[in-house]
């Protein structure tokens, strides 16, 4: 927003600039549909240049945008820092590494922070980690367990029932990239298949994500779109007349979640939209 911004010829009025902005948002929306904390964050800073406190000049303006950015920035590591620590709470103290069992899916920098800080604090606990095809993000999650000390099993992605029903997993945690009004979750696709394998075997199931990836657009109907994604990424030169589907994400009902825990503490998703306009009304 802020190298577009400074692209921009110099503008007599505020109007005029920040209608600019608001075309250049529109772009950003549709170019990740899935990605609510993006959207968030270009509502939160130009809803705080539209304040009518603030006289129009172009570079002001530009200084306050790089502000607030910063700004908006700090709270999304501020609302991780917070989440690791209370996400950390809800993995036990066990005297061997072989007594507790995590699983998680895909790559998500809150659930390893959660563990990390678990691991920081003394915790013992092994970690069950799929894959995620077809980009193989899991293997990050993996690497960077491995680099703290704490001992990872590696799966493909089919084998998540397996895995859940030839270990004693203990609890299965998951980020997010969306959260709706309604408590659904929107995650790398394979989610939904773990939620339904935990809940089959009767195994807590909680999702970790930040309050800023909740969309507040769902509460006024409007539905969260699934991004697709390049082909390419599945198979670059396929047989001609094949067509592939790369869906990036999948639902996750709240009524397989346990839990989501947030900056604000650990709820039932369904009051995601609550917590949400306690913590960022600006962003509403």
């Amino acid at each position: 927003m802020h190298d577009y911004a400074q692209r921009l010829p110099v503008s007599s009025s505020a109007e005029d600039f920040l209608s600019k902005l608001d075309e250049a948002k529109e772009i950003l929306f549709n170019s990740r549909p899935t990605e609510p904390a993006l959207r968030n964050g270009l509502n939160f800073i130009l809803k705080k240049l539209k304040k009518p406190k603030h006289h129009f000049e172009q570079n002001h303006f530009l200084e306050l945008i790089s502000y607030y950015k910063d700004k908006y920035y700090k709270m999304i590591q501020d609302s991780k820092k917070k989440i690791a620590e209370i996400g950390a709470r809800r993995i036990p103290y066990v005297d061997d590494d072989d007594d507790y069992l995590i699983m998680t899916h895909c790559h998500s920098s809150v659930v390893t922070a959660i563990l990390l800080e678990a691991h920081r604090q003394g915790k013992h606990f092994n970690v069950i980690s799929t894959e995620t095809q077809p980009r193989l993000q899991g293997r990050k999650t993996a690497k960077e367990l491995l680099d703290a000390g704490i001992k990872v099993f590696h799966v493909v992605d089919s084998a998540m029932r397996w895995a859940v029903n030839h270990y004693e997993v203990n609890l299965i945690l998951i980020g997010a990239d969306s959260v709706t009004s309604e408590g659904t979750v929107l995650n790398k696709i394979g989610s939904r298949l773990l939620a339904l394998v935990a809940h089959e075997e009767h195994v807590p199931f909680y999702v970790a994500t930040p309050l800023l990836k909740y969309n507040p657009q769902t509460s006024f109907g409007v539905i969260e779109k699934i991004e697709m994604r390049d082909t390419a990424e599945i198979w670059q030169n396929p047989p001609k007349g094949l067509e592939i589907l790369n869906p990036a994400f999948e639902t996750v009902s709240r009524r397989y979640i346990d839990g989501l825990i947030t900056e604000a503490g650990i709820f039932a998703s369904s009051h995601v939209h609550t917590y949400f306009t306690k913590l960022y009304p600006d962003m509403l």
